[in-house]
């Protein structure tokens, strides 16, 4: 049987798997396989820089389907006003999407002892569940949930008895609700609202504090394509920096409102404009080059984590919105604007979810 198998939707996820991986014994590492699933981001060439590792054994590609690519789905979720027929009817659909996604999946999941799926509210959640196969959950960003539960959120209404219909298999919900999940790794449960029983607390600073600086040259040439490029625009020179992490924000139209203000409020250091280096977000597809050409654009396809690893680089603030920042070591301020922030640009509901539970 083989080792471990990792199910990865972002760049991050990525880089999670990594420090996974970087904190086994050297003896167990290089064991592992890695999937990237294509269903919600561009990983570019990401699966050959990871064989090229040595972190990993295999590294597949997954062309995982939103429930939206199956039109025979689209019935079951119509809302019938009854919790039974509801109810009835998401059992169905629970099973189906599991089983419509298996001409998809790259590798024999029975073929591995441990299984870490992050998003498991994506359809390979359903498909486990729906093969009866044991799998590890883990955080899909850095506190998310302390933000939004999308388990709660998404089973407003009834949520004790959705969570038994799940621990039994007959719907799934996702983030250690499912009976097939055998526990979700969390970085800090004392800021988790809503507790569960299958919560496991696995800080990530741990996992970056032991990391040697062969673990982090590893990990810069995995993420980074063109490390000289990236080093150049680092390398401007200018006395103060500020780096501005862009995120997929509302319509297009108002994503450039949101970082143009935020250059406009924050870019200023004792009274000087500042440096302006912006971190597009790798599924934001707004075009910073273009909109915003008076600034330094980095490329967006590696978290940015990694930017910790460079050696000397420093800037003097750190700005965003609902991504946490908490793991950016080389800014002396780091700015987390919230949902207060948001609360300018669209409706609070759609932001502030957790309050909606």
């Amino acid at each position: 049987m083989k080792e471990r198998i990792y199910v990865c939707h972002t760049f991050y996820h990525a880089y999670v798997s990594c420090l996974k991986e970087l904190a086994l014994p050297r003896e167990k590492q290089g064991k592992a396989t890695l999937v990237l699933s294509t269903m919600s981001n561009n990983f570019g060439n990401l699966k050959e820089r990871a064989e090229k590792s040595g972190l990993f054994e295999a590294v597949y590609m997954f062309d995982e389907k939103e429930a939206s690519f199956f039109p025979q789905l689209e019935k079951y979720h119509k809302d019938r006003g009854n919790i039974v027929i509801n109810m009835l009817a998401r059992i169905v659909y629970t099973k189906l999407l599991g089983k419509l996604q298996q001409p998809y999946v790259p590798v024999d999941f029975k073929e591995y002892k441990d299984i870490y799926v992050f998003c498991d509210s994506d359809p390979i959640g359903y498909y486990l569940s729906y093969k009866k196969i044991p799998y590890h959950a883990v955080e899909d960003g850095l506190n998310c949930i302390q933000y939004y539960d999308t388990a709660r959120y998404d089973n407003r209404g009834h949520f004790e008895f959705k969570a038994w219909m799940s621990s039994k298999n007959l719907i799934f919900i996702q983030n250690g609700y499912g009976k097939y999940c055998l526990d979700m790794e969390i970085n800090d449960l004392s800021v988790v609202p809503y507790p569960c029983d299958k919560y496991i607390e696995v800080p990530r600073a741990a996992l970056v504090d032991r990391l040697t600086e062969a673990d982090k040259d590893i990990l810069i040439h995995m993420f980074i394509e063109n490390m000289d490029e990236l080093q150049k625009k680092l390398d401007c020179g200018a006395r103060n920096k500020v780096l501005v992490l862009s995120e997929p924000l509302c319509d297009m139209d108002t994503r450039k409102q949101i970082f143009s203000d935020i250059i406009e409020e924050y870019g200023v250091i004792d009274g000087e404009k500042a440096q302006i280096l912006i971190k597009p977000h790798p599924r934001d597809i707004l075009d910073y080059t273009k909109e915003f050409s008076q600034h330094i654009v980095l490329d967006g396809k590696f978290p940015m984590e990694i930017l910790n690893f460079i050696p000397n680089l420093k800037v003097r603030r750190a700005v965003s919105v609902l991504t946490v920042p908490k793991g950016i070591q080389f800014a002396e301020e780091i700015l987390f604007l919230g949902e207060d922030f948001m609360d300018r640009y669209e409706e609070p509901s759609l932001h502030r979810q957790n309050e909606q539970i």
